[in-house]
């Protein structure tokens, strides 16, 4: 599959570089390609490229950039090459500013999954892996095995099936789908308590397991 990503920091390497290992065709979206190159201390496991013409070649696109940044970045790539597209949202509102924990700068009553498909009506939005560090969102059977959750909201129920084998293609096993994108608010929610486990238990890599 031809995948743009957009997003050079940690989640969209470590994303690429499993896309890549996997044979899916990747090229990295950015604003900038001299820039990003001339900031990279190591070299980028995919192709960068402008991030309309990374958007325009590809059949699904990943958002890896910081929810605050996610409309405005995907307005970068450009609505027309959204449009019919599965747009694959991993972004959080998570707010640094006032140094950690983070708060969330959207909640309750909205989401950025649901901010990106409003802006981008004709794209096919789902939103997974935020729940999950960028290590175990490429690789869940660092994690018991893989055995524990991720879940995938959005409207159109063809492309959660496809991001669903995506995340097959990871080693998911236990992917749940909570219903259209309105469900991210969830999802997003989660994070507080994620950032609050982190510190308790000292690591990135764990996560949660459904019981039912």
């Amino acid at each position: 599959m031809r995948i743009a990503i957009l997003g050079t920091g940690a989640v969209g390497r470590t994303l690429s570089a499993r896309l890549v290992e996997l044979g899916h065709d990747v090229v990295i979206g950015t604003r900038d390609v001299e820039a990003t190159m001339g900031r990279s201390e190591e070299p980028f496991p995919a192709p960068l490229a402008a991030a309309a013409a990374a958007a325009a070649g590809a059949e699904l696109i990943i958002n890896a950039t910081a929810g605050q940044a996610s409309v405005a970045a995907l307005s970068g790539a450009g609505a027309v090459h959204l449009a019919g597209k599965v747009v694959v949202d991993l972004s959080n509102p998570l707010d640094f500013s006032q140094g950690l924990p983070p708060f969330l700068t959207i909640c309750n009553t909205d989401s950025v999954g649901e901010q990106v498909q409003r802006a981008f009506p004709e794209a096919r939005v789902v939103k997974t892996l935020n729940t999950v560090t960028a290590e175990l969102m490429a690789h869940p059977d660092r994690v018991a095995g893989g055995e524990h959750t991720i879940f995938v909201s959005g409207n159109d129920a063809e492309a959660k099936e496809t991001v669903s084998g995506l995340l097959r293609e990871f080693g998911w096993h236990d992917i749940i789908d909570l219903g259209d994108i309105s469900t991210a608010r969830g999802t997003e929610m989660m994070l507080p308590l994620w950032v609050r486990l982190m510190g308790a238990l000292g690591t990135t890599e764990f996560n949660y397991k459904l019981v039912r």
